[in-house]
């Protein structure tokens, strides 16, 4: 592109210079459309930095920016940001250092925060672990003070102040990760934590922790606190002593700290801490390796040749002693002095004008007003950029394209805040003036800084640091700007009603114009268009600040479905000014999420004004006025109509109350003027294994944790590019239902577009249809579409970028057809695929279900309705296929659960015999069932190109297309009637159970199957009868999920047993009780309840250990004097059944073992890794059966090749079926090395053993096969002593949750959870813990929070992390405790050492918080004498949770519909 000569006479088309990793970069001419992002994966071994979502919403891709601190009290100064890659514009790296996680360490040399995250578990699939590694990052290296030598990090800063809302973690329920952050903290020492040498006052009483641990560090005294990053008075260590992981540290490390030895801690709540014992954790880690056969020249007295030592091995992460149920850890010290240094040549830098690009983008970076004035005129239109938070978003999901882009975060003039400093008499300010591109974060932090000085003056200051404290994410706060925020005019801003209310404006200028001020209040003139001219920009924003006097408050308010890093709902700002006599002088009340624009409220404004503020007639006018204002429609765009009137009303009653409060003028409830706030999380383990082996049971970190935190764990996406490898892209329907009249591929092909594309007819019809039980579903569309989202066919370029341009130019014309959605919609239309099984027990077998309906005293009906849910792996599906011409084999890699699906699928579109495909997958970052079957399409599609072709395929979809491509949960609905005795005693259950599939089967009529299994949870019901239906509809094809319908039939037996407690007026938990199964009772499926039965004991356990009965009364107490705040809590069981329920042949594994004559052990089985560990306890089974250190055997990838017909890792039965398999392989092993152990001892080395063995020519390689007993469920037999089991055993729990709701808007937090398992004994504590934890989180994003909606013609409208949520950090349980059941007998399983699986089950334990949130919206409900039934289906949104209270809010607020409205959006439960 030719620029105007005016712009290339100051601009200079220069490399962009910055350093990376410390290194110095130049780069010449990057490709315009490349974020940071593209950039640093483009660069080899830097692939630890993730593409997660591409819009700034999951953290995957989080790097540290370093540059200088501008400002002026903090001039100099070094910062460290945390940004969004994905987002960052590649030009705004020049003059600063990148830091990437590689850059900060490896697994021979860790940062302390990345081993730390290792040894403490807070890795489980790692796709999320670098960019929060990051995020921590950046927060520990700004709590250092180089200047005066202070290092301040508190547990607040940690949790409360927004480091890690940025960032999403799907596995491990987050509280690791804080337990690793935490070890930083130093708030207890009560004294400066300083540099090498010096010493600080140190606290004796430090906090407890729920871990001990030492660390090393250079420091002279003689008494450890022992925190890390804290320890201030280690003692010198003996030189010489390795580092905790059992390698030397580099120079980088140790430069400016003589080592130290682990000494004595004293803890006031836990044991002392001793140094860990090295011959204890020897035979854990710690092998060494023969030399080979050749090299064996010396002789021992014998004349046997002897093996000696080539190379010794450890672990990376070495295992804790469990002392007294204590963890003790030992740390590397963490020292600021040795972090990575700013690049000296950048205090230097020379700050030019440039630019680059090529014919169709162009991106400039002025450093001076005047120069972004210069480009502004010459070029209008052309896109200023800061954070590119939005404009990024723009480019990637709205196919917008700014052919001339302009980065201006690097103008100072625009940055610059009016600091006031302390010397300044504050009377003497009216206004506050902030630079235009000041950076979120910096206006935050002066905000609060400022409002806390002027005290009520300062409230406007106050309302907006709020705002921005929940504003998006650290990383893009850190980055974006307030004019970029209020430009963009987003209709749901959170800071715009604030500026508006305040009566704020803005200064703006343009060449032409010079400069000239904007008022906020007539600034927004439509959806999203604003007064500013398009050759102008906003440079200062003027904040009013009331006069010293002036009895004036302002307040903002945001509501959404979760408290951190989510868009409005609705959002507001309150601002009213009173006279001395108490009337209304002033008033603004501005709304976001109410109009398309933000919008005040101008005729309630006129109503209130001149009215006396403290009387009730005024609150009462101001709720009628709003009332009638916004009277919205019931399809108004963006749905939630009676929710978003009533929250307006809502916030305004709030408002209200506020002032007086602050004010003084009267006495109000304090509940009404706070709102639900967390505190600082907690939490613990019971970590006495009393089970504990060698190396089984012990609390071994997944054996990929380090690298998982360094970035050098690979994913499918980071493998080297290949030769000639290519880039596919899939071309989706963008319709939900429609006849293909034409595609028209011809746009799409050509220079700098694909190469090529493949569809329908690239392969035989026969083999365009695939499926996991039926083959209904076609790889390509064919002549129809019936799903948005669905496939039609795949094109492929020389990079993603231009494959991705190339998908959206397919010119495809469609003729629509009628869309069903929902399942009410199938219902009515008979839109069933074929199903038709059912569950009889007693009177239903003889078909005498009416008899019993009669003999029950009370009888209940009723519908409850649960939503899909998304599974948001951090890593979206990928593949990379690589074709062998020679032997037309292929080399698929796919982040799959199911190799053995992959390769069969692949097989049938390439037209070759599986024994030519070796399908493989290393490990994913995250799955939960969404990997098992829809992997395949993408790899075979991939497949075919690559056959077509002759070249490498590659693709990772971006989280849009695998949110419409891969389905999800079942939505499921039930119809059902259960009666029962007037006391309670249950008699009968008729249910008809409907699961929304979509719009092919895949593993529907299997997920229906497991839920009908599951609809008693825990409880004994002599006559049963379940229909199954599966629903055929237009939605994408709903696939596996985390317990397999479980969790949804679960839900629906717990919302029976409710409509009954409640019917009856019989306490939930006697209920319960009541009705729980004895031992040789039979479920519906006609299973005998044996001697595993636990859940009674569980039951009383925690019922006394979380001290439930005193809770339960409290928050009884609680209710009956609260009105606007409820507490409620709930305790439920689960049990879970462990097999391929109906799946009988997918019950086998198997397993290869091979002995090196080295003693080295190479271990494949058909398992593969998820985050689940499996990996890791898979190598704890072999180590212990082959009596060897974990670190001696090593399981590369998961291969068709190595193990054939491998059943998907998935139904909890990874460690089961795999576990045993491996230990058939070991025991043959075993057999063949008695001899050589007999010979050399029991406990000789494996490379003495396999040394020997060779040269007596045994096989040391064995095969292992396993098929789980005892099972065979056949449907439709209803004989008791012929059925068998259809599950192996059950797996169970019970969690008790205590929450509390905010009756004004349905805001809530987790107060505390208590979680018992019965997971038998566990094969890895931590690693069980960790699933129990991550299962029990993803469970309350289940049920309280995750909710996927459709447009009415069908579209998926929650497409990635900005629509759809998931729980975040803030979402976990403020108190979580977790416990196993010890003491009972679990020889009779027969599982792999006696353990249960563990992945699935603990997920339903989430809708406690759901059902303690019923307890607190029936207690409202009771005060607003609201008498009918409660229908609370899930998720329980602070919406539904608001609109079930029925106050008198609420009846203002709701929005009636009318004949023909349909709601905006569609829920297709």
């Amino acid at each position: 592109m030719e620029l105007d000569p005016s712009i290339t006479a100051v601009f200079k088309k220069t490399p962009l210079e910055f350093y990376l990793n410390g290194t110095r970069i130049q780069l010449f001419d990057p490709n315009p459309q490349w974020t940071l992002l593209d950039f640093i994966r483009s660069q080899h071994g830097l692939k630890g930095t993730k593409l997660g979502c591409g819009e700034g919403g999951c953290g995957a891709c989080t790097v540290v920016i370093q540059t200088l601190d501008t400002s002026r009290e903090r001039s100099g100064r070094v910062k460290h940001l945390a940004v969004n890659a994905c987002l960052f514009p590649l030009i705004g790296v020049v003059g600063k250092h990148i830091i990437t996680v590689e850059g900060i360490g490896n697994s021979e040399n860790p940062h302390p925060l990345q081993e730390r995250m290792a040894k403490l578990h807070g890795s489980q699939c790692g796709f999320c672990t670098p960019g929060i590694v990051m995020s921590l990052y950046a927060m520990i290296r700004n709590s250092y003070v180089p200047a005066t030598k202070e290092f301040r990090l508190r547990e607040s800063d940690v949790e409360l102040e927004g480091h890690l809302d940025g960032n999403l973690c799907r596995c491990t329920g987050y509280k690791p990760i804080l337990q690793a952050a935490k070890t930083f903290i130093t708030e207890n020492l009560k004294g400066k934590i300083v540099g090498s040498g010096e010493t600080a006052e140190v606290s004796h009483d430090s906090e407890c922790s729920e871990i001990s641990y030492t660390s090393e560090g250079a420091v002279k005294s003689n008494f450890s606190c022992g925190r890390p990053g804290g320890c201030c008075k280690d003692p010198p260590k003996t030189a010489g002593k390795s580092s905790p992981s059992g390698k030397s540290s580099s120079p980088k490390r140790s430069e400016d700290s003589s080592e130290t030895r682990s000494i004595e801690r004293s803890s006031t709540s836990e044991s002392a801490i001793s140094s860990p014992d090295e011959s204890d954790s020897a035979s854990i880690s710690g092998t060494t390796y023969g030399k080979p056969i050749k090299s064996n020249e010396k002789q021992s007295s014998d004349g046997t040749p002897v093996e000696g030592t080539k190379i010794g091995s450890q672990l990376d992460a070495s295992v804790p002693k469990i002392e007294h149920g204590v963890p003790q850890y030992d740390f590397a010290c963490y020292s600021p002095n040795t972090e990575l240094l700013f690049p000296p040549a950048l205090r230097k830098f020379d700050q030019n004008p440039l630019f680059y690009g090529n014919s169709t983008h162009v991106w400039l970076r002025p450093v001076t007003l005047k120069q972004l004035l210069l480009i502004k005129d010459a070029y209008p239109s052309a896109k200023v950029v800061g954070g590119a938070s939005e404009v990024q978003v723009e480019v990637r999901f709205k196919n917008s394209s700014f052919p001339i882009s302009i980065y201006v975060s690097d103008i100072e003039e625009l940055r610059e805040i009016d600091i006031v400093s302390n010397d300044v008499d504050l009377d003497t300010i009216y206004e506050v003036v902030l630079g235009a591109n000041t950076s979120l974060t910096d206006v935050e932090a002066f905000c609060r800084d400022l409002s806390r000085r002027l005290g009520q003056r300062g409230s406007v200051l106050e309302a907006i640091r709020k705002q921005l404290r929940y504003f998006a994410g650290r990383q893009i706060r850190n980055v974006a700007s307030l004019a970029g925020n209020i430009a963009t005019a987003s209709p749901i801003s959170d800071i715009n009603p604030v500026l508006v209310a305040c009566g704020a404006f803005l200064t703006a200028q343009s060449k032409s114009r010079v400069k000239f001020n904007l008022e906020m209040p007539t600034f927004f003139t439509g959806y999203r268009t604003t007064t500013l001219p398009d050759d102008a920009v906003i440079t200062h924003i003027h904040i009013p600040l009331p006069p010293p006097k002036a009895i004036e408050i302002t307040k903002a308010y945001k509501q959404s479905k979760r408290k951190d890093d989510d868009i409005a709902i609705v959002t507001a700002a309150f601002r009213v000014r009173l006279d001395d006599d108490g009337l209304v002088s002033e008033i603004s009340l501005v709304y976001g999420g109410m109009a398309p624009k933000t919008v005040a409220a101008t005729s309630t404004m006129k109503a209130l004004l001149g009215k006396q503020w403290h009387s009730s007639t005024t609150l009462d006018s101001g709720t009628a006025a709003l009332a009638q204002e916004f009277d919205l429609n019931f399809g108004v765009p963006g749905g939630m109509p009676t929710y978003r009137k009533t929250l307006a009303i809502s916030l305004f009653f709030r408002f209200w109350h506020e002032v007086i409060a602050d004010l003084k003028l009267g006495k109000v409830d304090p509940d009404l003027i706070t709102e639900v706030h967390r505190g600082i999380s907690s939490g613990s383990r019971d970590n006495h294994n009393p089970h504990e082996q060698k190396i089984v049971g012990k609390q071994i970190p997944h054996i990929s944790a380090l690298k998982q935190n360094t970035g050098e764990a690979q994913y499918v996406d980071d493998m080297p590019p290949q030769d000639r490898e290519l880039y596919g892209v899939m071309v989706l329907s963008s319709r939900a239902h429609a006849k293909l009249v034409e595609v028209d591929w011809s746009p799409a092909l050509g220079l700098g577009l694909a190469m090529g594309y493949v569809d329908k007819n690239s392969i035989p019809k026969e083999a365009n249809l695939w499926g996991s039980v039926v083959k209904d579903e076609p790889f390509f569309a064919d002549g129809k579409v019936f799903s948005h989202g669905q496939p039609i066919g795949l094109v492929y370029a020389e990079t993603a970028l231009r494959a991705q341009a190339a998908a959206r130019a397919v010119r495809i014309v469609y003729e629509d057809l009628p869309v069903i959605l929902t399942i009410d919609e199938a219902i009515e239309a008979g839109s069933f695929f074929k199903h038709g099984k059912m569950l009889k027990k007693g009177a239903a077998i003889e078909e005498r279900m009416e008899d019993v309906w009669e003999k029950c005293e009370r009888v209940f009906e009723g519908t409850t309705r649960i939503g899909g849910q998304e599974h948001f792996y951090l890593e979206t599906n990928a593949a990379l296929v690589i074709p062998n011409l020679e032997d037309k084999t292929f080399e698929v890699w796919s982040s799959t659960q199911n190799t053995m699906e992959t390769q069969e699928f692949v097989s049938q579109v390439t037209g070759v015999p599986s024994h030519r495909v070796d399908a493989r997958v290393k490990r994913m970052g995250g799955a939960f069932g969404g990997k098992e079957s829809r992997s395949v399409q993408l790899a075979c599609l991939l497949a075919v190109a690559a056959k077509k072709e002759g070249r490498p395929m590659r693709c990772m979809l971006n989280r849009d297309e695998d949110m419409m491509t891969t389905g999800q949960r079942h939505p499921i609905q039930s119809r059902w009637k259960v009666g029962c005795t007037s006391n309670g005693k249950l008699i009968a259950l008729e249910a008809d159970v409907y699961d929304n599939a979509g719009f092919s089967q895949d593993m529907s009529g299997a997920v229906m199957d497991r839920c009908c299994t599951h609809l008693d949870n825990c409880y004994e019901i002599p006559n049963v009868l379940i229909r199954g239906h599966v629903c055929k509809t237009n939605t994408h094809s709903n696939t596996a999920f985390r317990g397999f319908g479980g969790p949804q039939a679960m839900f629906i037996t717990e919302s029976y047993m409710t409509a009954v407690a409640e019917g009856l007026h019989i306490p939930i938990d006697e209920l319960r009780l009541r009705n729980l199964y004895k031992e040789g009772q039979l479920t519906p499926f006609l299973q005998k309840i044996d001697q595993d039965w636990h859940i009674p004991l569980l039951v009383s356990q925690i019922h006394q250990e979380a001290n439930y009965d005193a809770r339960l009364a409290s928050i009884q107490k609680f209710n009956a004097s609260h009105k606007w705040r409820k507490r409620g809590i709930s305790m439920i069981p689960t049990k879970f059944g462990l097999s391929f329920a109906t799946a009988l042949h997918l019950n086998q594994a198997g397993a290869s073992v091979k002995i090196y004559a080295d003693g080295s052990i190479l271990l494949h089985h058909g398992g593969t890794e998820m985050g689940q560990g499996l990996y890791t306890k898979m190598v704890q089974v072999a180590a212990q059966e082959l009596n060897v250190p974990i670190d001696a055997i090593f399981t590369p990838d998961s291969t068709t090749y190595q193990i054939a017909n491998a059943s998907p890792t998935a139904a909890s039965s990874g460690s089961d079926l795999n576990g045993m398999a491996i230990k058939d392989a070991c025991d043959q092993l075993n057999e063949r090395l008695a001899p050589f152990r007999e010979k050399f001892g029991k406990d000789a080395d494996m490379k003495t053993l396999a040394h020997a063995a060779y040269l007596e020519r045994v096989n040391l390689s064995a095969n292992g096969f396993w098929k789980m007993p005892r099972i065979g469920y056949t449907w439709g037999n209803y004989n008791i002593e012929t059925q068998k089991p259809m599950y192996y055993y059950f797996t169970q729990g019970v969690a008790i949750s205590e929450v509390e709701l905010d009756v004004l808007t349905g805001s809530h937090t987790v107060l505390r959870t208590d979680i018992k398992m019965d997971i038998g004994r566990s094969i890895n504590p931590a690693i069980d813990y960790g699933q129990i934890e991550g299962a029990f989180v993803q469970g309350l994003g289940l049920y309280t929070m995750e909710e996927s909606l459709w447009t009415q013609d069908g579209k998926l409208a929650t497409t990635g992390p900005g629509t759809y949520k998931i729980p975040g950090f803030s979402d976990i349980p403020q108190e979580f405790n977790v416990s196993f059941l010890q003491g009972v007998e679990w020889g009779h399983l027969r599982s792999i050492q006696s353990s249960k699986g563990v992945g699935e089950p603990p997920l339903f334990l989430g809708a406690s918080v759901l059902f303690a949130l019923r307890m607190a919206v029936m207690s409202a409900r009771k005060d607003n004498g609201v008498n009918e039934p409660l229908v609370l289906d899930s998720p329980a949104t602070p919406e539904r949770l608001r609109l079930a209270v029925g106050d008198e809010i609420l009846k203002m607020g709701t929005v009636v519909q009318r004949e023909g409205e349909k709601g905006f959006f569609v829920t297709v439960a």
